[in-house]
């Protein structure tokens, strides 16, 4: 509940963060595993209709995870700066949360990696049938890191430092 308060406390400007670093997240995961038709990438196998949920479902949580570390107005009036700093452990559930959606989403046979790792008959045996489960874990990443970063802008309010 106090992940929804926070929210509800968010200004303009954290909610407009969030609405351009979501629509930048789309593009980001849509164009190199095109998703997102381009004249750059292609796939060779049709995303499955699940992989657009996915997508849009990363973007958002990405996109209210970015806008997290825009400092509230009184924040910057105290010390001046418009960002926070992530935690290292932050740092990491992001991108591991953004990591595996990017897997999940893609096509499995144009992720060199697996090819690689896998061989082209792998990549379509083992490795998309575990896409799915990826989309998942990545969504349950950054949902977690979303959640903790909201309950503590509630929680641990601490008055800004006056310099």
């Amino acid at each position: 509940m106090t992940a929804v308060q926070a929210l509800r406390a968010w200004d303009a400007r954290r909610w407009g963060a969030a609405v351009v670093a979501s629509i930048g997240s789309i593009v980001l995961l849509g164009i190199p595993t095109a998703m997102i038709p381009n004249p750059v990438f292609a796939r060779k196998i049709e995303a499955p209709a699940w992989t657009y949920p996915s997508l849009i479902v990363t973007s958002i949580l990405a996109g209210l995870l970015l806008a997290s570390y825009v400092r509230t107005r009184a924040d910057r009036a105290a010390d001046g700066t418009s960002l926070d700093e992530a935690s290292p452990e932050e740092a990491r559930s992001v991108t591991l949360g953004g990591l595996l959606s990017f897997f999940a989403i893609g096509c499995p046979t144009c992720n060199k990696l697996v090819l690689i790792a896998l061989g082209s008959s792998g990549a379509i045996t083992w490795f998309e049938p575990v896409q799915p489960v990826l989309a998942v874990g990545g969504i349950a990443v950054l949902l977690w890191a979303l959640r903790r970063r909201l309950e503590g802008e509630v929680a641990c309010t601490v008055p800004a430092a006056r310099v």
